[in-house]
């Protein structure tokens, strides 16, 4: 029985280079291509068996080993968490994964996603530790095994980097993975095989193919191989092609797919059903989404493999919609139900105050909802395409019961003309890096709120406890002026003060320090005070503790809400006038 290429899946940190990574082996540049150089749509590289050997020779004729395989299918998957769920679905069919970890930076936040991910998908995975160029004082030697570029580097460098691959494989045993340097490894089934590469001088590179290789034949021999049947497959992106209209680029993970299949993928209205008229497969070597060398035609492709599809219309063809080949004695209702079904998860349109989302893709806007529904950020609706007037006119119905909400985030996607008027007082969230366009709103979000509890704060009377400092009355009464220690909390002009009885004493007219008025004092502090209604000897009297007379509503909210925002001592204080009070009335508070 024949084995199918494997299909590879990349991931990684944003900005750990593993789309540079695939260029160095590519040739190709689709990398500088990309917005931010960080890859936003999955892509599909064919590498074929005598490239692969080509890039290996060194190390092949070193071992006299032989590829078996004919070839890899790289799912270029971009390694942010907005992406969460694309990497699902390249997760799910991948057969072994390349996790990109930058050798200076380690271990980051959307790496532990990647490996939770690999994890709860079964893949297996090597580990390509780039950017060895960068250690200090490496000298590159483009294009080397990494044992023949180790040999040349200077005693202190080489310690340099197995120090960093111990730290490496200690962060990488916290997450629950045993992992060490390829060549040390004894039982890849148990060791994550850790491979030291440049992707800017493609040191290492051989090494890694040949561990990838080494690994798919060695462990997964039986899953690769192929049995035929109706192909199911997943659309990378809807493409205007000259001369021959609307098509799509699609990875075929499974089966065979031929000219003149039936076959049913998402449209924008409803499922499309359709005729293959011609399939093209692109060049070895070339990266479906940016071909440099144009297309070779087929009568049909086996899995696995990227290809673009040329059938009547598919004008309204979703990006990230799965395509399925219908077997001519199936259901075709049943393919059509199937894709509904699936489709109408991702596609949101509910009454509840949420956020409005628009993006390019299936696979953007899931990613987009993915991440903001992780956040807990309702969304009201979710659809492909540009922000319209009905966008706007949902987001200002939300904004009128939550203004947080009343926004629109949008991914790659442009305000249409006509809807541009209707904008107006909507705050929009846009972007080429659905990374950027989440943190964007988030950071509005974040000042918005903090904005309010500032407003907020501003009306709450806080906790305080002051001393009255023996030998300092200035004045008895009208007002009575007397030099005092803040205890714990702080106090501020007209706030009412009471006594340990939870009698009202007076108001705080005016604080002073060193003669000039100030706003507020606080503990430590010793500062004078007028106290109007308050006359020394009756109401107060020197070495007493007064308190701030907060009211019941204020420490309600405080308690409710607020208490982030005191520090231990005014908690404690605030507890000791709850104390006060609830000896008058024991329900005060509650």
């Amino acid at each position: 029985m024949s084995i199918r290429q494997p299909i590879v899946v990349v991931l990684g940190h944003i900005d750990h280079g593993k789309t540079t990574l695939l260029d160095r082996i590519r040739g190709t540049s689709v990398a500088l291509k990309e917005p931010g150089e960080i890859t936003q749509h999955i892509g599909a590289s064919f590498f074929p068996l005598d490239a692969l050997e080509k890039v290996c020779k060194p190390l092949l004729a070193k071992t006299g080993w032989k590829i078996r395989v004919p070839g890899l299918l790289i799912i270029d998957t971009p390694g942010h968490s907005a992406f969460m769920n694309l990497r699902m679905r390249g997760g799910s069919i991948a057969d072994i994964a390349i996790l990109v970890i930058d050798v200076i930076k380690g271990v980051e936040e959307q790496t532990v996603e990647s490996i939770e991910l690999l994890r709860s998908r079964r893949v297996p995975f090597l580990v390509a530790v780039n950017k060895i160029d960068l250690i200090p004082g490496w000298r590159p030697n483009p294009g080397k095994p990494f044992h023949e570029t180790l040999k040349l580097q200077d005693p202190y460098v080489r310690r340099d980097l197995d120090n960093r691959l111990y730290i490496l494989m200690g962060e990488l045993s916290k997450l629950g993975f045993q992992s060490d340097r390829y060549d040390r490894v004894k039982d890849f089934t148990k060791t994550v095989a850790l491979v030291p590469v440049s992707a800017k001088t493609g040191e290492g590179i051989p090494d890694l193919l040949l561990v990838l290789i080494g690994l798919t034949q060695q462990f997964l021999r039986k899953r690769l191989q192929t049995v035929g049947g109706p192909a199911r497959g997943a659309v990378l992106e809807v493409k205007e092609e000259v001369g021959l209209g609307t098509t799509v680029n699609a990875i075929i993970y499974d089966g065979v797919l031929s000219v003149g299949d039936t076959i049913v993928l998402a449209g924008r209205e409803k499922p499309i059903v359709t005729k293959i008229r011609s399939l093209l497969l692109p060049k070895p070597l070339d990266e479906i989404r940016a071909p440099t060398g144009g297309f070779i035609q087929v009568e049909k492709v086996t899995a696995a493999v990227g290809v673009k599809v040329v059938a009547p219309g598919l004008e309204n063809a979703l990006p990230g919609s799965p395509i399925y080949a219908v077997p001519k004695d199936a259901s075709l209702d049943e393919y059509v139900r199937k894709v509904s079904e699936e489709i109408g998860k991702l596609r949101i349109r509910t009454d509840k105050v949420g956020v409005v989302v628009k993006a390019d893709t299936l696979g953007s806007l899931e990613a987009l909802t993915t991440e903001l529904k992780r956040r807990g950020i309702p969304v009201r609706l979710a659809d492909i395409g540009d922000i319209s007037k009905r966008d706007f006119v949902e987001a200002k119905v939300v904004a009128r019961e939550n203004p947080d909400y009343g926004v629109v985030l949008g991914f790659n996607v442009r305000v249409l003309p006509d809807a541009v008027e209707e904008s107006a007082g909507v705050p929009v969230f846009r972007g080429v890096i659905i990374y950027k366009v989440i943190e964007e709103y988030l950071d509005w979000l974040k000042a918005k709120q903090e904005e309010r509890v500032r407003a907020v704060l501003k009306t709450l009377v806080f906790p305080g406890k002051i001393r009255i400092l023996p030998g300092y009355v200035f004045r008895r009464s009208k007002p009575a002026i007397v030099g005092i220690e803040v205890l714990a909390g702080r106090i501020k002009p007209r706030v009412d003060l009471m006594d340990e009885n939870g009698e009202t004493v007076g108001t705080i007219l005016q604080i002073q320090d060193r003669g000039k008025p100030i706003q507020e004092a606080s503990r430590g502090m010793e500062v004078a005070i007028s106290i109007d209604k308050a006359v020394v000897g009756r109401h107060i009297d020197e070495g007493d503790t007064l308190y701030v007379n907060v009211p019941e509503q204020h420490y309600k909210l405080i308690k409710e809400k607020y208490t982030d925002f005191l520090s231990e001592d005014e908690l404690e204080v605030l507890e000791e006038i709850a104390a006060i009070q609830r000896r008058r009335r024991p329900v005060w508070g509650f």
